[in-house]
């Protein structure tokens, strides 16, 4: 349908904390969801959340395939989900570099939980429950703390480790990609 403005880092409305969907299956909910796939679809990205376009509700994106940002990552299934819950499988982390097109041309490293369960809704109210690991957890993760107002650069426990792509990666270069669709 649209490609939406994707907010950034600064605009306080990625700040707030994001409210319940209650009327699930509506035209309104429907138009979002098509407009972040597009958002998510031109920017490259592996997953969006709602506040990151200035809606104020639960809803998170996300998928990986065949995305050439992420060339060694695990595939993680294209979903929808509405008014997300994680729940922590194992205390165990992983360190990763994530991005973000709020935070765009800039990656930090960030400990994220190795393993989690999810559940939420899809866009017509069925329940989805997963079990999630890796990169597929941290996606998760990461669009989830969205909805809290919480961006990855708060997560970065060692300065050291967050800095421009093209200077922490040169062997990627500065180009278009790198410019303008950070991890997401």
């Amino acid at each position: 349908m649209t490609v939406r403005r994707v907010l950034r880092m600064g605009d306080p409305r990625l700040l707030q904390i994001a409210q319940p969907v209650r009327e699930f299956g509506s035209k309104d909910l429907k138009s979002l969801i098509e407009d972040m796939f597009d958002t998510m679809e031109d920017y490259d990205g592996a997953g969006l959340a709602a506040p990151q376009i200035g809606v104020p509700k639960r809803v998170v994106i996300f998928g990986v395939d065949n995305n050439p940002r992420y060339p060694e990552a695990d595939q993680v299934p294209t979903t929808v989900l509405i008014n997300p819950e994680i729940t922590v499988s194992s205390l165990k982390k992983e360190s990763g570099w994530e991005g973000c097109l709020s935070v765009p041309g800039m990656r930090g490293r960030v400990d994220r939980y190795a393993q989690i369960r999810y559940r939420g809704y899809d866009l017509q109210g069925n329940e989805i429950e997963r079990e999630a690991n890796g990169f597929h957890a941290r996606v998760v993760q990461h669009e989830c703390d969205h909805l809290d107002g919480i961006l990855y650069p708060a997560r970065i426990s060692d300065m050291r480790y967050f800095g421009f792509e093209e200077v922490l990666f040169p062997e990627f270069g500065e180009n278009e990609q790198t410019k303008a669709a950070p991890l997401e």
